[in-house]
């Protein structure tokens, strides 16, 4: 075996080649199609880039509204929603999701096949489902959305069972937007591995939902938002930081693979929006002042700049979503990217097959 470069967690390995996005660390800018991901967070809608994921253009106003239409109408049985009651009431959201998004591919024919066109037909329904499944999955009777408020309102509405008004329905819709796609984290490369052995579409995605369950990925929100709870006031989360700090604990919300020395462009995004929200909002008021605080003490004492979850996590507080909900709706949002990514690797395949610096002994007997 010819000599190889061993790097730890693959950092700075090159794993895949892609038309869907990429982080230009330099530019501070996240590129999804050829477009600013902040850009489009500011312009469009979820519906608008999950279409120009899937299809890599953005589409007209009549394709918009009826793509979002068709992700509201996603159907879901009444067998798979059987199986979330019988689910252990202690169960993570996340392992309830999980299951429910394996078992739903076992209804779906076309999510069973493993081509390009087949994941095409069914990524919008997926889309959909996914929304639909997480916002059903602390509830015993399941709530359908409504298509009049959007794809945004309705899914915000069917969480918290309250019409939200445009203004949070619009900050919802651009925290999906900023969860939807970003390039190769590990959830994405799970579903890509997963893709590569030309498992389907739903096989691939609940792998994926495996990944981000894990603290130091899509976990990370929800403890965000423990710890602002814990610390309630902006002096409480700066003595909690630095009791954290002095006992070598990680602080969740900090620091990035890919930006390392400096803010997520996502983390400044979800930062404005709180701050908009804020002036009539009190919880978004409260956590605004105490996230800035823990954000300068980071900064000061790590050189530690927030990630994206750091401020979505009181965004999503503040829009009374519940914090069990966090890291599935992490999922729901980034489905539209793994969808491109399934249909990217389907379209251009070539199996992950990896190998291994071996580090232990040699030649022993039996």
């Amino acid at each position: 075996m010819k000599s190889v470069e061993y790097q730890p967690g693959l950092e700075g390995v090159v794993a895949a080649e892609t038309e869907i996005s990429y982080l230009d660390v330099e530019a501070e800018e996240i590129v999804v199609r050829g477009y600013d991901l902040l850009d489009l967070a500011q312009k469009r809608t979820y519906p608008e880039v999950a279409f120009l994921l899937l299809h890599g253009r953005l589409p007209g106003p009549e394709e918009a509204e009826a793509f979002a239409q068709g992700l509201l109408q996603a159907p879901v049985p009444e067998a798979v929603f059987a199986i979330l009651g019988l689910l252990p009431p202690e169960m993570h959201p996340m392992d309830r999701l999980r299951t429910l998004l394996s078992a739903l591919g076992g209804f779906e024919e076309a999510g069973q096949k493993a081509d390009a066109e087949a994941d095409l037909r069914a990524g919008p329904r997926l889309i959909g489902q996914a929304a639909i499944l997480v916002a059903n999955l602390l509830r015993t009777q399941p709530r359908r959305p409504k298509p009049e408020l959007g794809f945004a309102g309705a899914f915000l509405e069917m969480i918290t069972e309250k019409v939200p008004g445009e203004a949070e329905a619009r900050a919802f819709d651009q925290l999906l937007i900023a969860y939807s796609e970003h390039e190769l984290p590990n959830s994405t490369f799970a579903a890509r591995v997963i893709a590569s052995t030309l498992a389907d579409l739903y096989g691939a995605v609940t792998g994926a939902v495996a990944s981000l369950k894990g603290p130091l990925h899509g976990g990370a929100n929800e403890a965000v938002m423990e710890m602002f709870l814990e610390a309630e006031t902006p002096e409480g989360l700066e003595r909690l930081v630095r009791e954290r700090l002095a006992r070598k604990e990680r602080i969740m919300g900090f620091g990035h693979r890919v930006y390392m020395r400096r803010m997520d462009p996502r983390a400044a995004l979800m930062k404005e929006v709180l701050r908009e929200m804020a002036p009539g909002n009190p919880r978004a008021a409260r956590y605004l002042e105490v996230a800035e605080r823990g954000e300068r003490v980071m900064r000061e004492e790590k050189g530690l700049y927030p990630n994206l979850d750091y401020y979505a996590a009181p965004v999503l507080y503040a829009l009374g979503v519940p914090v069990p909900l966090y890291t599935p709706i992490f999922l729901a949002a980034r489905t539209a990217g793994l969808v491109a990514h399934v249909v990217e690797q389907h379209a251009h395949n070539r199996l992950f097959r990896p190998r291994v610096l071996y580090k232990g002994p040699r030649g022993l007997k039996a």
